[in-house]
């Protein structure tokens, strides 16, 4: 059993029974989100040290779920969009997320001690209680998975405890109605228990959140699939298994580092791979995602995609993540933002100083240190410019995409649909790219994935006079060549404001003697989070 705060004859919470709960619930102001979720958690703490019955503690706490998960699900969109790592105040958020569903399943727990002290008005529940023990220690990592965060090693060790005692009671198949649940279906520890699993399996997709929500559909209706077993059997053609360690501080592991210790638990997916390779098919086949209770919100292709995704993901035998397991491998430099890439590429920044605007105390130094004036490129190789290069590790490094893992804790914040570019050193070229996945590992350091932008990128220059509500001036830019044989036309990388049809600019060519070219811009290509790609023709 988990460790509770003793019981204070002395606590005085607002509610102690569902009657005054129910009462307090309907007069709780939640126009005021902060007051309303802060109020919600200390009321509720104050009610898990208050002495009551079992039975009257576990009616009140089914009358909180629903408060509880609205003001839960309009407190979490704080987090919506954030770079990761987060910032403090961003990272306070998360653990006011989190602490107010373990507040939750103290509550239960609580009914679960009182139970196993002899109080045996919820002697009949215990399998309802044993399920919301799941649940709620299963929102809280969800939390941190939803938000990019890898859970801590304590998250992992209360679901694991969790799930042992459901076990030891033989309440793991047992299914409990859950209105709350998004399947509208009765679902078991079991089914609870490996959807969290699951889901930290698959966290490195990058998943959109409204794709979180429907794999957390898809998951609870597939709970028939699900076996975990402290022995396993495979063959050669089948999906591996994957492990778990109840006494462990991490979730499912390939089978290759399953050990012979008592709490190792296998999952078997040669039925979940059936299950998504049938759907598959069927969706092939002109099926539609209702029809196979995918549900409504995505298309089929969208569906397939994410089938394919998950089959990889959980029943194929890949190499463990750099998220993971950190390990020797390629390094290469990463620039994010369009004056840095500019910069890097151009060999001077956007805005180059003159020699007459560096102080004179600065040009004595440069002289005594060189023997001379540095000249921009020269100030650049020596990593005066600001424009600093991170070293990544690379994972992965395709045609199309890569993942990488930054070699230090620290560094720039990174979002989804941010524009980068990766450069192996040693060589000449950068690959453009835009971050699709961005994840913090448990040891701070950051994962991102990364879409590669076809071509070799020219740093540019762009002028353009005022357009519509478009003002002049200059910017940092990027030209990726046409590539014929792809049929891919060439474009232009801006800054987010300086997009509109037909605009007129002139380009000039940084690095072939300033050349300049007129261009006018076609269509917006791909609006990113700090750029904008635009279709272009060349004038004369």
């Amino acid at each position: 059993m988990l460790s509770l705060e003793p019981i204070n004859a002395h606590a005085k919470p607002v509610f102690r029974d569902a009657s005054t709960c129910a009462q307090w619930l309907s007069q709780l102001q939640l126009t005021n989100l902060n007051l309303a979720h802060s109020t919600l958690r200390a009321q509720l703490d104050e009610f898990n040290r208050f002495p009551l019955r079992a039975k009257e503690r576990l009616k009140t706490l089914e009358a909180l779920r629903e408060p509880v998960a609205t003001v839960q699900a309009d407190y979490a969109k704080k987090l919506y969009g954030k770079k990761l790592p987060l910032a403090d105040e961003e990272f306070t958020v998360l653990i006011t997320l989190s602490n107010l569903w373990l507040s939750m399943l103290n509550g239960y727990l609580r009914c679960q001690q009182a139970q196993d002290t002899g109080d045996s008005s919820v002697s009949s529940d215990a399998a309802l209680l044993a399920h919301r023990c799941m649940l709620y220690s299963g929102l809280q990592i969800g939390e941190f998975l939803r938000a990019g965060c890898e859970p801590d090693g304590k998250s992992w060790q209360r679901l694991h405890t969790i799930y042992a005692r459901v076990e030891e009671q033989g309440l793991q198949r047992q299914a409990v109605t859950d209105k709350l649940s998004l399947s509208s279906r009765s679902v078991s520890c079991l089914t609870a228990y490996t959807k969290v699993l699951l889901l930290h399996r698959a966290r490195l997709h990058g998943f959109r959140r409204n794709q979180w929500q429907t794999l957390d559909l898809w998951l609870d209706r597939w709970g028939d699939a699900y076996s975990m077993e402290p022995q396993c059997s495979m063959s050669r053609e089948d999906a591996p298994p994957l492990a778990v360690d109840l006494n462990g501080m991490r979730g499912l592991v390939d089978i290759y580092r399953a050990t012979s210790a008592p709490g190792m638990r296998f999952l078997a997916m040669v039925p979940l791979s059936k299950l998504i390779r049938v759907k598959t098919i069927l969706l092939q086949q002109g099926q539609s995602p209702r029809q196979l209770e995918l549900g409504e919100e995505m298309n089929s292709k969208d569906c397939l995609d994410l089938l394919n995704k998950l089959h990889g993901c959980w029943c194929e035998q890949r190499p463990e993540s750099l998220a993971d397991e950190m390990r020797e491998a390629p390094l290469v430099h990463l620039y994010c933002g369009l004056e840095s890439i500019y910069a890097i590429i151009a060999r001077k920044p956007f805005k180059a100083p003159t020699n007459t605007g560096i102080s004179d105390k600065e040009v004595q130094r440069q002289i005594e240190t060189f023997g001379r004036v540095l000249d921009q490129t020269d100030r650049h190789n020596l990593k005066e410019l600001g424009t600093l290069a991170e070293e990544w590790l690379v994972e992965d490094d395709g045609l199309l995409h890569a993942r990488l893992l930054r070699k230090s804790s620290q560094g720039q914040r990174f979002g989804l649909n941010q524009i980068v570019s990766i450069h192996t050193p040693g060589t000449p070229n950068h690959k453009l790219g835009v971050v699709t996945l961005v994840n913090v590992t448990r040891n701070g350091h950051l994962y991102i994935a990364v879409r590669y932008l076809p071509g070799n990128p020219q740093a540019v220059i762009a002028r353009g006079t005022s357009f519509g509500s478009l003002a002049s001036g200059a910017a940092a830019a990027l030209v990726l060549p046409e590539i014929a044989n792809l049929r891919i036309p060439a474009s232009v990388i801006l800054p987010r404001d300086w997009f509109q049809t037909g605009r007129n600019l002139e380009l000039v060519l940084v690095l072939n003697g300033n050349k300049s070219q007129k261009v006018a811009l076609g269509i917006s290509v791909e609006k990113g989070s700090d750029f904008e790609r635009a279709s272009l023709t060349f004038g004369s």
